[in-house]
């Protein structure tokens, strides 16, 4: 059976197509969105590749709760608060108004400062500053987003963080993988790896400087971890058959997965610093797809032992498990959110796999998606959203819902099958 779910995802994986940087489409919003403008940022001369503003707009509106200003609409463009006449935003009905301006503070940095207006109130109710390097524009950005989100939502801003995720390419029936880390919006990918054998299961290091995956590149599984900033690599297994579904623990002393080394898939502990396993399952069923509650003292995973994949929760200390999904015919790859109580997950009730949210209090099912073939649910660090992969014709895309499934937008790449997606933490 574990050779049967090995191949299922490999063959999940594969395309006929090339790779590139994702691009977003927002194809739900909010029934009420917040209107706000951001106005072009005073650049004082100063000349950069990147359009602040832009990306502060596209950042907005991918959350879904805001509408923003077109800009040939905006009747003046302030760069300070003592520049806003509240009259000209009224007239578009605008809310809320973001204007900023960048200036030169020596030693080549740059600072962005920039104030958020409430328009109804006339009043400024944000001035922030943030600096960088005129290669950290996009950075500056995306810091400005996450604090006009939070001063407008109460929420942290996610805008900063990074996606890892795995492409497929094929050229004359070769196959090439590729792991790619992108902002969270598709721009700037990197590639982490490149190799002609597979790449699943990304998952980061709790300081969002480290990823654990899994590669074939030596003709069977093995888990490697990588430094994002050095490149620097470590096998840290070589087992015979399945090694697989690498989870930090939330302190990064611990890693758990899944070794069939003593015959059966079953979840293991990786201490990372005396580099010793300790067996955490014994059943003859599957036990796979680990990941760490918020206290770092249990996980949850799937196993089949109850006659059909669903979701268990593992004490560590006691070795006790404990079912948690009933409702459906399969239920799998656990993701926790934040609040430690709300868990995503594969879910299907009759023949469809969709993204559901799970209640660990209240045991509440709800499905969040109407695509088909969902898997890989990933949730944001602020709780707000969940990527996902999926299908769009013959092709692997991402796409998003938001956890009370009124936001949604889609991440393909231009050209190509993206698979496999993992959101960081909060990198700052």
């Amino acid at each position: 059976m574990g050779h049967k779910i090995l191949a299922l995802l490999l063959l999940m994986m594969v395309s006929s197509a090339s790779y590139s940087e994702l691009v977003i489409r927002v194809t739900q919003g909010n029934d009420k969105p917040t209107k706000i403008a951001i106005a072009p940022i005073d650049q004082g001369g100063i000349k950069i590749s990147e359009d602040i503003s832009r990306i502060v707009e596209s950042d907005l509106q991918r959350s879904g709760l805001f509408k923003t200003i077109e800009r040939r609409d905006m009747l003046a463009f302030p760069g300070r608060a003592q520049d806003v006449y509240y009259r000209d935003w009224r007239l578009l009905g605008t809310e809320y108004l973001v204007a900023g301006q960048l200036r030169s503070i020596g030693s080549g940095r740059y600072q962005l400062e920039f104030s958020l207006l409430n328009v109804t109130a006339q009043k400024t109710v944000l001035t922030h500053k943030v600096s960088g390097s005129i290669t950290q524009m996009r950075d500056l950005a995306h810091l400005m987003s996450d604090k006009v989100y939070e001063e407008i939502t109460g929420i942290r801003g996610a805008f900063s963080t990074r996606l890892a995720y795995v492409t497929a390419v094929r050229k004359n029936n070769i196959y090439t993988y590729r792991l790619n880390v992108a902002d969270a919006d598709g721009a700037r990918e990197k590639l982490v790896l490149e190799s002609a054998e597979p790449i699943m299961s990304p998952s980061w290091s709790s300081n969002g400087k480290e990823l654990a995956y899994v590669s074939f590149e030596t003709g069977r599984p093995a888990i490697f971890r990588q430094n994002l900033v050095t490149a620097e690599r470590q096998q840290l297994t070589n087992f015979t058959g399945l090694n697989g579904a690498p989870s930090w623990s939330p302190d990064g002393t611990k890693m758990a997965m899944v070794l069939s080394k003593d015959g059966n898939p079953e979840i293991y502990l990786l201490d990372l610093q005396s580099n010793k396993f300790s067996r955490l399952t014994r059943h003859f069923a599957i036990d796979t797809e680990p990941t760490w509650m918020r206290d770092g003292k249990s996980l949850l995973f799937t196993s089949d032992r109850g006659g059909t994949p669903q979701i268990y929760k593992l004490n560590i200390a006691t070795k006790a498990t404990e079912r948690l999904t009933f409702n459906g015919n399969y239920n799998a790859r656990p993701n926790l959110a934040p609040d430690g109580r709300t868990m995503a997950l594969v879910h299907r009730q009759t023949d469809t796999f969709h993204i559901a949210s799970f209640d660990l209090k209240t045991g509440r099912m709800i499905e969040l998606t109407e695509t088909r073939l969902d898997e890989s649910p990933t949730v944001a660090p602020n709780g707000a959203m969940i990527i996902y992969a999926t299908k769009q014709g013959d092709r692997g895309v991402l796409a998003a819902v938001s956890l009370d499934a009124g936001v949604r937008y889609v991440l393909p790449s231009s050209i190509g099958d993206v698979r496999e997606p993992a959101w960081s933490p909060f990198l700052r």
